[in-house]
């Protein structure tokens, strides 16, 4: 691959990691990049990508329904509430990945999570937004980065209150999957016009 946007299966050009899987074609068309709002949303969003940390997104993606019924949809209330059964059940269960410090982290961060008051996670979040005027289209891959000035912001004001796995390369990765940052291609007919 070119790095450059290609054709799908049906003939639409589309950012070329999109083309390797269905499971990634609808991904890319139907969420990457998509503006996400809502504390629950976010949180689960982030959650996720700790979890992908040192993993393919594709194994996160096909394991997100699992995910999804093993930590209450990701409602902070609930999973705030996870008792240490429910931290057992969790590292057994084969549906996600079981990752100790990830699955910690994810229970440490609903806890804290709850404190907030309503839309602060959100607010948070999407106050690190870069202004899409002064942002370069990326043309190729190459052109899109892996962390950038706010990521590590975004990344250093959630350590600041207390969250955990959220390094700049897992917040960049939040504010591409949640729309804070358009990283579709110019060529992508995903992109936002």
């Amino acid at each position: 691959m070119s790095g450059s946007a290609a054709a799908g299966p049906d003939g639409r050009l589309r950012c070329p990691w999109a083309l390797s899987t269905e499971d990634y074609v609808a991904y890319h068309d139907e969420e990457w990049g998509r503006p996400v709002h809502g504390d629950d949303a976010l949180f689960e969003r982030l959650s996720l990508e700790a979890f992908q940390s040192g993993l393919s997104w594709i194994t996160i993606l096909r394991r997100r329904p699992g995910f999804r019924a093993a930590f209450a949809d990701f409602k902070i209330a609930a999973v705030a509430t996870f008792t240490d059964d429910d931290r057992a059940r969790l590292l057994a269960d084969p549906g996600i990945i079981r990752n100790r410090a990830k699955v910690d982290a994810t229970l440490a961060n609903a806890r804290l999570l709850a404190e907030w008051s309503p839309g602060e996670l959100d607010e948070l979040i999407w106050s690190h937004a870069p202004d899409r005027a002064t942002r370069p289209v990326p043309r190729t891959l190459a052109d899109v980065p892996a962390v950038t000035e706010e990521s590590t912001a975004l990344s250093k004001a959630l350590k600041k209150r207390g969250l955990r796995f959220v390094g700049p390369t897992t917040a960049y990765a939040l504010m591409q999957a949640c729309g804070l940052v358009d990283d579709h291609l110019e060529d992508c007919t995903a992109r936002r016009r």
